[in-house]
């Protein structure tokens, strides 16, 4: 899958003479890593992304949220893995060799994200990016920052701050998920 605005590789033929591109819009696009969860797709910024792998065994820690599958060691460095498709609500990842483990960095902390397979890196404008709805007061889409269509298909972009830091509590009480959604949206505006 392509962005309709422009790809997230350098086309040759928008490289001046001197190496600039001829299209300075170009610098403003937000990248994606866009990834797939059954049908549904969701993107995260690729600049927290540090690495891509198969699935592979982890070690599970006692009591914790059924969406917090383990952990595994990452050239020495513990790395708990979240199974989006559990954390999402839709019940935990039947994971098999074919699932990917996307490792991302927010803040300080590595955290491997479990999704059945990655699919492209999409380029947009922020001007694409549409707010997600919120149909009822238990609308439970807080770690969504919006939406994107890129090439027909809609694209659910994950706010991985608010995504790690709500616990499961917070999903269950709507005005604090909202409260921190709000204070992540203000900290990405700055």
């Amino acid at each position: 899958m392509r962005s309709q605005a422009t790809s997230a590789f350098v086309n040759p033929t928008n490289i001046g003479a001197v190496g600039a591109r001829a299209d300075d819009s170009a610098a403003d696009l937000k990248r994606f890593l866009s990834f797939a969860i059954g049908e549904d797709q969701y993107g995260i910024d690729i600049m927290a992304v540090r690495e891509i792998k198969g699935w592979s065994q982890v070690t599970h820690l006692p009591r914790q949220p059924d969406y917090v599958r383990g952990v595994i060691n990452l050239r020495g460095v513990m790395v708990p893995i979240i199974d989006l498709r559990c954390r999402f609500g839709g019940g935990p990842t039947d994971a098999t060799p074919v699932h990917v483990v996307i490792v991302v960095q927010v803040d300080s902390q590595m955290v491997g994200l479990l999704a059945d397979r990655v699919s492209d890196i999409v380029s947009f404008e922020d001007a694409q990016i549409q707010p997600v709805p919120r149909v009822t007061r238990e609308s439970r889409c807080e770690f969504l920052s919006g939406l994107v269509t890129v090439d027909a298909a809609m694209i659910a972009l994950v706010d991985l701050p608010t995504l790690l830091s709500l616990s499961a509590n917070d999903t269950e009480n709507p005005a604090a998920a909202e409260q921190a959604a709000d204070a992540s949206m203000r900290a990405g505006r700055k």
